[in-house]
């Protein structure tokens, strides 16, 4: 195969080759090397990468006979999640050259059956507000997103076929929107998260980038431990509630527009679309998602905090600042919101088997110095709930702007298989990469 055909692959059409003897772990990772060297000093995508170090890796791969379900494929690793083998340097100057002696779960298992570890990818400043150096495959002078901007921008600039992220707020699904590609959020917990930096440990979860709706389920297969099999679209049309939600009057006019058309194409493509409105539990829940992630992220923190305040940016100091002077008796008004406003999503899931919502405030903002506000995603991630984003539609200047899918709590699963209807019927727009 040519080297542009070798970079377009999937983590799933990869996996096929390599098993089937078609191609090998080498001459894939020669051509995403390359493709990183022509592209890496204008993305800036990883934080880390030694050619040496996954050339062995391949070359051990092409010598074994099938290690699993993910032999030979390689994955980004984002740099706030431990790896025995590279650094972890979760995006500051205090943990610069920091070696961890083991790897995080979901570095362990991926590499059990198969996977390569290519190198790890930019993150935010411990996948917070301030940003790395990354900038948008699209448009480099527009943000990638955080905080998994090098996980998203790896995968979408073919470096990659996919990349694991972490999301508190939007950090998986605003930054897979922006660069154009799907972020899958799954059901809090649903994946191990040990060995990851924690950020808020209420609301952490461990999630994919991908560009195929199918390396999704190859990966959940790996990291849940049960068999693999395709994933199948619904053999009946879904029933799909469009949630506006009261943050819409934030929407740019190009979420809204994708929104709306999403709604009327589903619905001619034989979906029952209704209208669905947010408990009133729901008033203020992105504030309590605040809260919890500045209380719990100051707790994390605070040997940082102590031992090397000095080294923390501007922003983050007053995220923690705010978290310390936060009151137990607030956090917990807050965690108790969130599990109210969980208990009463069950009941917008009654007659409806997906709801789609805004995503993103819209494009990606021009300059790097602001990752873009997570307040759409983070409505639901406060509730735990499994999300995923799809690049649907274009905006005003030519760049991806996603919309939301939000399935039920622990529904990921059929959650999953009615989003792949929905991108087969909506489908993606082309996105040139230069």
């Amino acid at each position: 195969m040519p080297s542009t055909d070798l970079l377009k692959l999937s983590a799933t059409e990869i996996a096929s080759k390599i098993s089937g003897g078609e191609l090998t772990s080498v001459r894939l990772i020669e051509a995403l090397l390359s493709r990183i060297e022509e592209r890496e000093k204008t993305v800036k995508a990883w934080a880390y990468i030694d050619p040496n170090i996954i050339l062995e890796q391949a070359r051990k791969s092409d010598q074994s006979g099938s290690l699993g379900l993910l032999h030979g494929v390689p994955i980004g690793i984002k740099d706030i999640i431990d790896t025995c083998d590279m650094p972890t340097q979760m995006g500051s100057p205090i943990y610069i050259d920091h070696q961890p002696l083991i790897d995080a779960s979901c570095v362990a298992l991926t590499r059990s059956a198969g996977a390569l570890i290519m190198g790890k990818t930019v993150t935010t400043e411990f996948a917070g507000s301030f940003p790395g150096l990354t900038t948008n495959p699209h448009n480099h002078e527009r943000t990638p997103g955080g905080s998994s901007s090098g996980s998203a921008a790896a995968v979408a600039d073919y470096m990659i076929p996919v990349a694991f992220g972490t999301q508190t707020g939007s950090s998986i699904l605003r930054p897979s929107s922006y660069c154009g590609i799907i972020g899958y959020k799954p059901t809090f917990g649903r994946f191990n998260i040990f060995g990851i930096k924690p950020a808020a440990q209420s609301l952490d979860t461990l999630g994919l980038h991908v560009r195929s709706m199918e390396d999704i389920q190859l990966f959940t297969s790996v990291l849940i431990n049960r068999n693999f099999k395709p994933l199948e679209s619904p053999s009946y049309f879904p029933k799909i509630g469009i949630c506006r939600t009261e943050l819409w009057d934030f929407a740019l006019p190009e979420t809204k527009l994708a929104l709306e058309n999403a709604a009327t194409n589903l619905e001619e493509s034989g979906a029952k679309v209704s209208d669905v409105k947010t408990p009133s539990s729901f008033k203020g829940l992105e504030e309590a998602r605040i809260l919890i992630n500045c209380y719990e992220r100051s707790r994390h923190m605070v040997y940082e905090w102590t031992e090397h305040r000095a080294s923390l940016s501007m922003p983050f100091q007053e995220v923690i600042n705010a978290g310390l002077n936060m009151s137990n008796d607030d956090y917990t008004a807050a965690m108790k919101q969130t599990e109210k406003c969980l208990n009463e999503s069950n009941n917008m899931f009654q007659d409806l088997d997906l709801i789609i919502a805004p995503c993103v405030d819209g494009e990606a903002q021009l300059g790097l110095d602001f990752s873009g506000n997570p307040r759409f995603s983070g409505l639901w991630t406060a509730i735990r709930l499994p999300t995923l984003n799809l690049p649907t539609h274009l905006g005003p200047n030519g760049l991806p702007v996603s919309i939301q899918l939000v399935g039920q709590y622990r529904g990921d699963d059929k959650f999953l298989s009615i989003a792949k209807w929905v991108l087969q019927k909506l489908g993606s727009p082309s996105l040139k990469i230069s």
